[in-house]
């Protein structure tokens, strides 16, 4: 059975107390309803906030990480992809998501939103 992947993109370092608890419920909406979360997949913002919730009701999270290591990487996240693209990563984000959720906006998000509507 295909699993539904959503992605859930959204600063980092940056985000607002508000965008990681948006980010927080979001992910356990994802997760109550038996999708994958996918996220940048960092310890940080709102991809940590997403995975967290996520993983508090028990579902499955993927991170794609900029980095070449895991050692930035979210203690929430299930799978971790390892690229060593930096920001060039969100386009792997957003064609392997079935849905993709902005959540705060971010120099990352915002490159992962063009890329979603160059390939509509």
């Amino acid at each position: 059975m295909i699993k539904i992947v959503v992605g859930v993109m959204g600063p980092g370092d940056k985000a607002t107390t508000s965008d990681i608890n948006r980010a927080y419920h979001l992910g356990q909406l994802i997760a109550d309803n038996g999708w994958v979360l996918l996220t940048g997949g960092r310890n940080v913002g709102v991809m940590d906030a997403a995975s967290r919730g996520a993983k508090m009701v028990g579902g499955l999270t993927i991170g794609i990480l900029p980095s070449n290591d895991t050692r930035a990487m979210s203690d929430a996240v299930d799978i971790a992809i390892v690229t060593d693209m930096g920001n060039a990563r969100n386009s792997i984000n957003v064609l392997s998501s079935d849905v993709v959720i902005a959540c705060g906006m971010g120099i990352g998000t915002a490159l992962a939103k063009a890329k979603e509507h160059c390939t509509i």
